[in-house]
């Protein structure tokens, strides 16, 4: 086993409480912005995990495309893993990590597909659309439609530290 006691951590992470706060999500905002601001790349990876017909958990990253007081947004391969794990148990949780902040919020609760227009307005954009299109069909031999998803739900899951 490698030993890791020796690495040095300046500062412990930094703490926050979004279940007390009032308005989760505009502190969520809040180091949202201040992560856009400082995260070297990607300040929108977030890990998402759902888990398997045995219970098993899965965990990989995707990238957020959006958040509003109904959750947080991101898309998927229907015939994906996570596709198929997210139509079997419509449960994920999500975390994001922005070390150079030294900071992390995770979020879990239900999933759900995104309005229809929501996810027009999404795939009419060619360049965001088109990646993810690629990414998707790359990641599944099989023929499908994209999946738009929403995780999260205000009254059960704000996010959390």
């Amino acid at each position: 086993m490698t030993d890791t006691t020796s690495i040095k951590h300046p500062a412990p992470l930094t703490s926050g409480d979004f279940t007390a706060a009032e308005e989760p999500f505009a502190l969520f905002a809040e180091w949202f912005a201040e992560a856009v601001k400082s995260e070297p790349n990607d300040p929108n990876a977030m890990a998402l995990a759902t888990v398997d017909s045995d219970g098993l958990p899965d965990l990989r990253m995707v990238l957020m495309k959006g958040y509003d007081a109904d959750g947080f947004v991101f898309y998927s391969h229907i015939a994906s893993q996570k596709g198929r794990e997210l139509a079997a148990n419509p449960k994920a949780a999500l975390l994001f990590h922005w070390k150079s902040l030294r900071r992390q919020v995770r979020i879990r609760g239900n999933v759900s597909p995104v309005t229809d227009e929501e996810a027009d307005a999404y795939f009419a954009t060619p360049a965001e659309a088109g990646a993810d299109r690629r990414l998707g069909q790359q990641a599944v031999a099989a023929a499908g439609e994209p999946l738009c998803l929403r995780a999260g739900d205000r009254a059960r899951s704000p996010p959390n530290t």
